[in-house]
């Protein structure tokens, strides 16, 4: 207990410039109490106290703003950032080194019975405001953009961006770690096909234009025939 704890504790340190100590970590971080509290929750579920793990949890999105079922399986060195209204469902999985800014969901759909929430694997960030609904796969050391509505799988070490989220494959070497990625720096299709839809316009429109310009000058041409 006490190494994942100093494992998760390094990783905020690692990841959060603002960190300054494991100390301050502990005592006012409260992703890492949020984490804290589940290990606690699933356990009770886990050994079928579901009552007393639904207790701890809801103890624990009230203190910290983080909601997390205690039937949702978290993986190590799990990082919050900020946190507020992040919340995770019962069926979903989360791998080792991940990390998920404030506002995300993983939930689900409404529509699916048993496993209903998603599975996210290994060293993958998750924007703030970002929302991943349904039973199906984020691949390891993916990236899901800010803000960003995720109804599909996502491949390894791709980005996703938008409403819906379309994928964008991240070129060059894997990185370790999932802060290691600038989450600025990405593309956004949608940009890119309104793009390419305002040239093809521009260029309907020249086409346009230089055919009513040659049926012009042609009965004008016509016109001077006759006159002569």
């Amino acid at each position: 207990m006490f190494k994942s704890l100093n494992e998760t504790l390094e990783a905020y340190q690692r990841r959060d410039p603002a960190a300054r100590s494991k100390l301050e970590i502990l005592l006012l971080y409260q992703g890492v109490h949020a984490t804290l509290y589940h290990r606690l929750a699933h356990w009770l579920y886990c050994h079928n106290w579901r009552f007393l793990a639904r207790c701890v949890s809801q103890w624990s999105r009230f203190w910290t703003g983080i909601e997390i079922h205690p039937g949702a399986k978290i993986g190590r060195r799990f990082v919050i950032d900020h946190g507020m209204g992040i919340v995770i469902g019962e069926t979903a999985e989360v791998g080792d080194d991940c990390l998920l800014y404030h506002g995300v969901t993983l939930g689900g759909t409404g529509k699916d019975h048993g496993k209903r929430h998603p599975t996210i694997g290994n060293n993958v960030l998750i924007g703030c405001g970002a929302k991943i609904l349904g039973p199906f796969k984020v691949g390891d050391g993916a990236r899901i953009a800010a803000n960003s509505v995720v109804l599909s799988e996502v491949p390894e070490n791709a980005t996703a961006v938008g409403i819906p989220a379309q994928i964008v494959r991240i070129a060059g070497r894997a990185t370790h770690y999932a802060d290691d990625v600038d989450q600025t720096s990405v593309n956004n299709p949608t940009l890119e096909k309104l793009a390419a839809l305002s040239s093809r316009l521009d260029l309907v429109e020249k086409l346009l234009d230089e055919q009513y310009l040659g049926h012009t000058g042609n009965e004008a041409l016509s016109k001077e025939k006759k006159e002569q």
